[in-house]
């Protein structure tokens, strides 16, 4: 599946991975090596994240129900927390500088194909 965002036309993840289960949204991202390139974890639900266990840097969209960008992490460390939103229904996480590479806001609206 594909993210790309409604408002610029760009796209976020070209490869998407899901984790919709309480096990699967457990492990998140967690000792995994990295996230390649246009790759993405939609994560749901979720409201908050963290990069522990981690070795890499990621970008993080907190998103609505109906896909608007209601936050986002630019860049969180390995073995930190990131905001807690609570508009937010679901988190995407990205490799380190796709919201700045993508010119992403909050307020944009998604779309997941």
């Amino acid at each position: 599946m594909k993210v790309v965002n409604l408002s610029n036309g760009a796209e976020l993840v070209n490869h998407l991975s899901t984790a919709d289960t309480f096990f699967k949204r457990l492990k998140g991202l967690m000792f995994s090596e990295n996230l390649p390139a246009g790759h993405g974890l939609l994560i749901r639900p979720c409201q908050s994240i963290h990069t522990f266990f981690m070795s890499y840097s990621i970008d993080v969209l907190y998103i609505s129900k109906d896909l608007e960008i209601v936050g986002m992490d630019e860049t969180i460390l390995p073995a930190k927390v990131g905001k807690f939103q609570k508009r937010a229904y679901s988190v995407l996480e990205m490799p380190a500088g796709t919201i700045r590479k993508t010119e992403t806001k909050v307020g944009n609206y998604l779309t997941i194909k």
